[in-house]
Parts: C-alpha cells; structure tokens; sequence
C-alpha cells in the first residue's frame, strides 16, 4: 500500500558555477603570493565527494575536480603512498583494494581527465622490501618515483627537520608547473609532510614556493554550530575530530573562524617549520593556510540546514549498523547522539524515516519506505514472497509508471520455484525474493509483459531519494540502492 505525501520539489542550496568560479581564482590568487608555485594538500574526496553533495544540495560529486579542470595547464599531480602502508598491505574499506593499487587507480583517473601526473613519491621508507618491489614495478610502467625518509622526531625537533639530514635527505620531487597537488590512497600516507619537505628544498633552490590545503570541511566562514559542520563531525566522530573556534585567527584579525582540532594542535608545530625553513610564516592561522571557498556559494541556508541534518541522521544509524555488527565503535555512536542535541533534532526529523516506523505499527511487519524528488513517500511491508525492500522497489516503480497498486508485476507462480531454489538447493534460510531477484525477474519479463517494462524504465528516477528499512538489509540489497544512487539507512535491528 502507498503512503503519499506531496510536498514542494527538491530545492538546491548551493551555487555550483559560483563554486567553479571563485574557487579556482583563489587558488590562482595563492599562487601569484609566491614565486609563482604552490604546493597544495589535498584532502577529502576528490572524485566522489558525496558527503558535500548530500549536505549542500548542487554541489556536485565531482565538483572539485571540475574546478581543478580550470586549471588543468598549470596543474601536475603527485601521489603519495607511505611504505608502511605497502609493506602492510593497507585496503581503501570503500573500494576494497590496496593502497599501492589505488596509487596506479588514482593516476589512471587523472590522466584519463587530461590531468598531468608527474610523479609518486614513497614515504616512510627505511628499506622495507615490498615498497622496492611496487618502485620497480612504477619503473617498468615508466613513472618516476621518489623516496623520502623517516625523520626521528618529527614533527617537534624542528632543527633537525629542517635541515641536510631532515628534508635535506630526501630526494628533490622534479615538478614543472606552477600548482602541484599532492593527494594519496588515504590518510597518513605523508601528503604534508612531503609537502613542507619539497618548500625547504625549493627554498635551497632559490624558489620560494607556497603550501596551502584544499579541504572542503568544516567550512571555515560557517557558524561553529551551523549544521554543515555538525554534520562533518557527524562524519568524522569515528577519528574523534572536533570542530572548533581557530584561537590563532581570533588571536591574528579578532575573526571567528572554524577549524578542527588536528590541524589547531600541529600549527605551532608548522609555524615553527616555517621559520626554520624562510625565517617567517606567511600564515598567522591554520586556517591562513586553507583555500576554501565553499562557503561564499551556499545560495540557500535553509536547505543545507535540513539537508545536513538529514546527513547527522544518516551517519547515525550507519555507526548503530556497525555496533549491531559487531563494532566496538560506542563513543562514535555517542558522540553522534550528542551531536544530535546540538542540531536539536531527533531521527523523527526526517519524513522517510518516520514513514517506515508507521509502516511496520500497522503492519505488523518489517516495512520500508522511500522519499521521491517531489516528497511523496511510498512504503511496502514484507511478505511471504518479497522482502521489504524489494517490494517497495516494485510499490515504487508501479507509481512512477502510473501502474495500479493491485496489479501483480511478477506472478506467484515465478516467484516460488524461485524461493524453492533459494532454500532447497542453495541452503538459504530467507526464502523471500532480494531487490536483484526483482529486479532480474521483471528484466526477463519485460520482454512480453508493458508493464514490465515501464516499471524498469522509473529506475532513473530513484537516483537521489532517501530510504528507510525498519530491518538491517543484506549486503546485496544495500549495494542495488547504492547502485540506484539511493540514500539508505536501516535501523540496528538483524532480520531473525
């Protein structure tokens, strides 16, 4: 059965040209400060950044990287990976691949998008053999490689790292334009650290070059409560960061400016390599040192606040699924839920949500429910044949295609040897058809059977609607909705 809220139409709340624009004439600007090069940090996602698009409305995934296209002639991107993490065989948790495969991942995305990559420089090494090996196999594919060392101390003995036998030791990274990029698989591979290394060398060089950071949160210019930085916390509550007031920018121009805590603690630290590198530092602030612009092209408050608090929400039952799991990720979960109280929301506030709780009250079954573009809201409940979520994958696309309620898009008689299969020969315990059975069913249907067809044919228009299951799904209807493009969220609760 549907529920049926209309509501006014998705708004956006973020200005992207505007974004494109100013953005890339500030990094211009930060460049001309210097002797016309800058080495820039970058951190967060660059091809996917959906954690902005979901918290400001028009932001696009790949809105950075769109902005750095306006640059691409003055551009070379390097790519850092630490050894350790090559020895170790670290894996990106979202992609499922190792960081030294995600170097040569990395470098095929840029240059796939006319993006020059000029080198990859190997970080904490101290001989470890399985980094020789990935040198070697760089050398073969004709990329140029660099290594830097290990600096005892680093980063507080200062003196010796800003010396012949701190950066001094490790190899000069040959660059040839103006802005070079320094990215990597992840965090702690060494991006700032090879940054600074490559300002005391260009210094000894006789050039001197800029350092600036490229991360989109928090936003900088945004009230230390807004709720795009909530959310951020909300992001980040499992590294235990926290948004704060940068006390060296109010201390430098009485501003109120928004930082984090990592980058607040290591200034003093930074400044004091600063100076032992030029004598002074350009900065006054750790937030002197960032180049976003983000926060001037938010073209609607209103909308980012809801959107972002919907986010906090979304985060909230992502760490709660971890602990249900298995996770010991307690504080995360906690510290979410007093993020909750500083947005003054509870999971009430959002609509999908709500829906699906009122859904499985009448039913008396696990539900689901989905959100449209317009704010209709259709539930389904489970079944003897369908799981929740597949059947309202079925309640949607027949209200999309404008197919009645009671027509039967797949028939009982499909559905059950289907189910017999699953248990009988498979050793399945849930005889209930998944969304990807559905989906295959009305594919092979299609064929002979209008309706079918039609009801294939709304997929598209799921992309960006939100989801709620009263029930943790399994891995292979979670990644169907990740697929669809769909914002999915379940409550901690394992099916029996």
């Amino acid at each position: 059965m549907f529920l049926c809220q209309n509501k006014e139409n998705m708004k956006i709340g973020f200005d992207n040209e505007k974004y494109l624009k100013i953005q890339s004439e500030h990094i211009r600007e930060r460049i001309a400060q210097f002797d016309g090069k800058l080495y820039m940090e970058l951190g967060g996602k660059l091809f996917d950044d959906h954690h902005a698009s979901r918290v400001l409305p028009g932001f696009k995934p790949d809105s950075k990287l769109r902005m750095l296209g306006q640059l691409r002639d003055s551009i070379e991107i390097v790519i850092v990976v630490s050894a350790n993490d090559i020895e170790k065989n670290k894996v990106r948790a979202d992609l499922g691949i190792t960081y030294d495969e995600d170097v040569l991942r990395l470098r095929d995305e840029f240059m796939r998008r006319d993006f020059m990559v000029g080198s990859v420089v190997i970080t904490h090494y101290s001989g470890q053999h399985a980094a020789d090996q990935f040198r070697h196999r760089l050398e073969r594919e004709g990329i140029k490689s660099y290594i830097h060392y290990p600096i005892d101390g680093y980063p507080h003995n200062v003196e010796l790292i800003a010396s012949d036998e701190g950066f001094g030791k490790n190899d000069y990274v040959v660059t040839s334009r103006p802005l070079v990029i320094i990215t990597a698989p992840g965090p702690g591979s060494g991006k700032m650290a090879t940054c600074l290394s490559q300002l005391y060398n260009e210094n000894k060089r006789g050039i001197r070059a800029g350092y600036a950071k490229f991360e989109t949160f928090p936003v900088w210019n945004l009230p230390l409560k807004h709720p795009v930085n909530i959310a951020y916390e909300a992001a980040t509550a499992d590294l235990n960061d926290v948004n704060m007031i940068d006390p060296f920018h109010l201390e430098a121009y009485n501003k109120t400016a928004v930082n984090y805590n990592r980058d607040v603690e290591i200034f003093p630290v930074l400044n004091a390599l600063f100076e032992g590198i030029y004598g002074e530092n350009p900065y006054k602030s750790p937030t002197d040192m960032g180049v976003n612009m983000i926060g001037f092209c938010i073209s609607d408050d209103e909308v980012c606040c809801k959107a972002s608090k919907d986010e906090i929400i979304r985060r909230f039952y992502t760490a709660t699924n971890k602990m249900a799991d298995g996770a010991d990720n307690e504080s995360e979960v906690n510290k979410i839920r007093m993020l909750f109280n500083q947005a003054k929301i509870t999971t009430a506030f959002r609509p999908v949500t709500t829906a699906a709780y009122e859904k499985k009250i009448e039913s008396g079954h696990d539900a689901a429910a989905i959100e449209l573009e317009d704010g209709t809201i259709i539930t389904a409940k489970s079944t003897p044949l369908l799981g929740c979520s597949a059947a309202l994958l079925l309640n949607v696309m027949k209200y999309l295609a404008d197919i009645d309620h009671e027509v039967k898009l797949i028939p009982q008689s499909l559905i059950e040897p289907v189910q017999k299969t699953k248990i009988e020969y498979l050793g399945g315990k849930n005889p209930r058809l998944h969304t990807d059975e559905v989906l295959v069913a009305l594919s092979v249907l299609s064929k002979d059977d209008e309706n079918c067809r039609l009801a294939l044919e709304q997929l598209p228009k799921l992309r960006g609607c939100q989801v709620h299951t009263t029930v943790m799904l399994s891995e292979v209807d979670r990644k169907i909705f990740k697929k669809l493009g769909c914002g999915l969220t379940c409550d901690p609760v394992k099916k029996k």
